[in-house]
């Protein structure tokens, strides 16, 4: 029987998880576009960043998530960490090429500046997007489901990238990102919104039950994620995180260059509204999705994630053609997202009671920090002679191609390799 949850669960579940998507989307697709366009970054510049972000992500979770569990509390992080998450998007309002110019007016470069204060404050960024969301939202959610309704949790949780996408894409619409004024106010619309649901959750966010705090020395349960014994008291735990890195750098491979290959490379001026029915579609499936894990299990659920994602990618790589680039990006995305649901269904379940926080820190290492430094690496070595463009005041911009897929293709190879080689070994083990 499923364990039933209040109205105010769903709703807060629903409403902080797509919002925190919203301005994940801005930072990990949009903030590469703006100094893109605004700073002329290069792909090594845009690499950079995502990696700086990653490593900021990682550590802001190692140390916030043992903090929430040494507090015993998620609802004070989650909600001051949305308000001041808010706050520091708005900051961005300020990084425009005048106002660089006019503090460093004997500046080489406005562009280098402005490339390098985007990557800081990206980083200030991360630091409460992540105390918040990823330290201390998904412990709550870890604390406030079980088996018996984990998979549709995080089904609601894991098809909110997806509609934060297609919100994203839909609001950026009626915006010129080629202008420096379409940004200021994407940058206040985002950040008022991030900071009104941080105030939101002082009344809808619910503390889980049963959650004491945490005794252990502060270092302790910094370090606990990553000390030998816990890896051998929980080895299928760290299998799957070990999977999970491989899932999530596949992603990060192409990511980082989606938005710029389908609007430069293809031209695709129009693509939200070719993207928009594939989100959709992807978004539904992945809810779905949870279900079918908590009926069927990880197996089944997760090779067909897979397959999803691998059929993708061969057909964008191979087509330029409009419906068949719809048909790859539908396949590509009811793959990604239904893959980031059953792994995560799957981590939680394996997460030992009462330690959430602490290996909140050891999920988004996998999720987050060698993907978003390996991926992106990858992406850059992939188009390292990609063809470029002069602009009009006289920079160059590269032009991602579609190999940026066939390296993400490889990862979910060697995926596959890895599962069936655990797979064997497993069965093995029963014989003996």
């Amino acid at each position: 029987m499923e364990t039933k949850k209040s109205g105010k669960f769903w709703l807060a579940l629903t409403v902080f998880s797509l919002i925190g998507q919203v301005a994940w989307v801005v930072e990990n697709m949009y903030l590469n576009v703006f100094i893109y366009k605004m700073f002329a970054a290069s792909a090594a510049d845009i690499s950079a960043m995502v990696a700086a972000s990653a490593v900021a992500a990682t550590l802001t979770t190692v140390l916030m998530g043992a903090l929430s569990d040494r507090l015993g509390k998620r609802k004070l992080l989650i909600c001051g960490g949305y308000i001041l998450w808010g706050i520091s998007i708005l900051c961005f309002t300020l990084v425009r090429a005048d106002i660089i110019e006019g503090i460093f007016p004997m500046a080489v470069s406005a562009s280098t500046i402005g490339v390098s204060i985007v990557i800081i404050l990206d980083c200030v960024m991360t630091f409460f997007g992540s105390t918040a969301n990823d330290a201390a939202f998904n412990a709550w959610l870890t604390d406030s489901t079980d088996e018996t309704n984990r998979g549709k949790a995080e089904g609601i949780n894991s098809m909110m990238p997806l509609v934060a996408i297609l919100a994203v894409f839909g609001g950026f619409m009626f915006f010129n990102l080629d202008l420096a004024e379409s940004w200021t106010w994407i940058f206040i619309i985002i950040g008022v919104i991030v900071t009104a649901v941080g105030i939101l959750g002082c009344f809808i966010i619910k503390e889980p039950e049963g959650i004491a705090p945490c005794r252990d020395g502060f270092l302790k349960t910094v370090i606990y994620g990553f000390m030998p014994s816990t890896l051998k008291e929980n080895r299928s735990l760290y299998f799957h995180l070990a999977v999970f890195i491989l899932f999530n750098i596949s992603i990060q491979t192409f990511m980082p260059y989606l938005i710029l290959y389908y609007e430069v490379s293809l031209g695709m001026t129009n693509y939200v509204f070719i993207m928009a029915p594939a989100i959709i579609i992807a978004s539904a499936v992945t809810a779905i999705w949870g279900r079918v894990y908590d009926r069927k299990g990880f197996h089944l659920s997760s090779t067909v994630a897979l397959i999803w994602l691998a059929v993708g990618y061969v057909v964008l790589f191979i087509f330029k053609n409009t419906a068949l680039v719809f048909i790859g990006s539908l396949l590509m995305m009811c793959g990604y997202l239904s893959g980031m649901a059953v792994f995560g269904a799957k981590i939680r379940q394996l997460t030992p009671s009462g330690r959430s926080g602490m290996l909140q820190g050891v999920r988004i290492f996998s999720q987050v920090l060698v993907p978003g430094v390996v991926g992106p690496f990858i992406g850059k070595t992939v188009l390292a002679n990609a063809e470029k463009v002069v602009n009009n005041d006289g920079t160059e911009s590269f032009i991602p191609h579609s190999g940026i897929f066939l390296a993400a293709l490889a990862s979910v190879a060697l995926i596959a390799i890895v599962m069936l080689i655990a797979a064997r070994l497993r069965k093995k083990a029963e014989k003996r």
